[in-house]
């Protein structure tokens, strides 16, 4: 009997399982398949491998600008997946997932095939293993959605990419959030031709207006076929090497065709496969119910990570598998909170947030303030000939704090760290505005958004030298025209 059992070996699973040992718990971790989750197996690890080769093959085709002469180089699409799962070895290599668990303690069944509760104290798995535990943290995380229509079957997930025989001449990407929208941008820049289908409106919906934008401009101005406002994917067809798919836009059917299909629609979770009626425990769509404690309809069972279907981000998972623990070895007194996550994704350009959209920030206080820099005001853009891209800061004319912050361009999402970290320590805009930032930086661009938003504000003085130059020339800061 462990005091508890963590179902899921992935970053919440490893997160929780260590934390309650570190806490004293006897600690069992069970995995149906191999440790290291979705992320670093076939998700965030192996799609930043493939984004890193497609940004290689796009500066490609600025060498003979810095007097690089020679062929351009070709795409070896079946050596660049050989080196993507020779990384993931090497991050598996890195982290010593099973001997780390072990030297903290914890007891680690991996490959054990399907888990699932035989009682609410009671798992068994498809080995014919049988544990018990009086507590339980889920942490099974999620996986690829796929969309049910005629011969949907012959759709592909980002899951099945790594497998690939061979690199597509052309591709169509139903669903444009983070994955779709990676999966486009790295084939495209591999020369595919690229259908993007989304059924909202805009692509990257839940991003702030002026990413969506910009990045589909991109896109777009790339030789991506976007198209966005998609009423229903209707039904797929194969043809020898050619699918063609039909769907409905404007009431229109519509047919368009292309090597293979990659649904990225969605992530559900993975709770009903774990017969969790047999434990009494209650599930929504897929994803298990928890409250603002972790906790769910079963007092003595707690959840973690994507099984939630909270914010499905590494950093996440890691966050609320240590609340999930502690609550769990300690007793309930500390709730959850994703109040500061910074996310974006490995898109050509880049794109990275954190906080408030504009269209939120402005419904909760309608004058905040809202300072954007285009990143061709940038030094550091100029110098590695990367203009496209902007840098948005929202911050409350009232506290004169960050409440959100959007990056499209070259690093976004390590240059929206920088505001994360600002706004975790609670500064006002001025004081991230006197920061002394690297040059030449693309971090830099915060300290200017931060400096026109002063100016703003009213409360950086400006000595009569400055004065002096005129408006046009004061600062670079001051022009906003993307």
């Amino acid at each position: 009997m462990f005091d508890i059992i963590v179902v899921g070996g992935g970053p919440a699973g490893v997160v929780a399982a260590l934390r309650a040992s570190e806490l004293g718990a006897k600690v069992a971790l069970v995995e149906r398949a191999r440790l290291g989750g979705t992320c670093t197996n076939d998700g965030c690890v192996p799609t930043r491998v493939l984004a890193r080769a497609a940004r290689l093959a796009r500066e490609a085709e600025h060498f003979e600008d810095y007097g690089l002469m020679g062929e351009r180089p070709k795409v070896d699409f079946a050596r660049l997946l050989q080196r993507t799962q020779q990384i993931v070895y090497r991050i598996h290599e890195k982290k010593q997932l099973i001997s780390h668990l072990e030297q903290a303690s914890v007891s680690v069944y991996a490959n054990l095939g399907a888990v699932q509760f035989a009682d609410a104290h009671t798992l068994t798995a498809g080995d014919g293993t049988r544990l018990e535990a009086e507590k339980f943290i889920l942490c099974a995380g999620g996986r690829p959605r796929r969309l049910s229509f005629p011969g949907s079957e012959h759709a592909l997930t980002h899951s099945d990419v790594w497998s690939l025989p061979r690199l597509p001449k052309s591709v169509i990407v139903v669903g444009g959030a983070a994955t779709g929208c990676q999966l486009a941008s790295i084939f495209a820049a591999f020369g595919a031709q690229v259908k993007l289908l989304e059924v909202a409106p805009r692509l990257l919906a839940m991003e702030d207006d002026l990413v969506s934008r910009v990045v589909g401009e991109a896109f777009r101005g790339r030789g991506m076929q976007v198209l966005t406002g998609v009423s229903s994917v209707d039904r797929l067809e194969s043809n020898e090497n050619q699918l063609s798919l039909w769907y409905t836009h404007q009431d229109q059917a519509q047919q368009i065709e292309a090597e293979i299909v990659i649904m990225a629609t969605g992530w559900p979770g993975n709770a009903d496969g774990l017969n969790l009626t047999a434990a009494g425990v209650q599930s929504e769509r897929g994803y298990v119910v928890v409250d603002d404690y972790l906790r769910t309809s079963v007092e003595h069972i707690f959840a973690a990570g994507d099984i939630t279907g909270r914010m499905m981000l590494v950093q996440s998972a890691g966050y609320e598998a240590r609340i999930a623990a502690e609550n769990a070895v300690l007793g309930v007194g500390m709730p959850y909170s994703h109040k500061i996550v910074p996310h974006g994704g490995f898109t050509d350009p880049e794109y990275g947030s954190v906080g408030l959209t504009e269209e939120r920030a402005r419904s909760l206080e309608s004058d905040c303030l809202v300072a954007v820099v285009p990143y061709a005001d940038l030094d550091r853009a100029v110098v590695d000939d990367h203009p496209q891209g902007f840098c948005k800061l929202i911050v409350s004319r009232e506290t004169h704090r960050i409440t959100g912050a959007h990056v499209v361009g070259e690093q976004a999402l390590e240059v929206i760290q920088l505001v994360a970290a600002s706004m975790a320590g609670d500064m006002w805009v001025e004081q991230l505005a006197e920061l002394e930032l690297a040059y030449p930086t693309y971090t830099a661009i915060i300290g200017l958004a931060a400096r026109r938003m002063v100016r703003e504000l009213g409360v950086m003085p400006l000595t009569p030298q400055w004065r002096a130059l005129g408006k046009p020339h004061a600062a670079e800061w001051e022009r906003s025209n993307i």
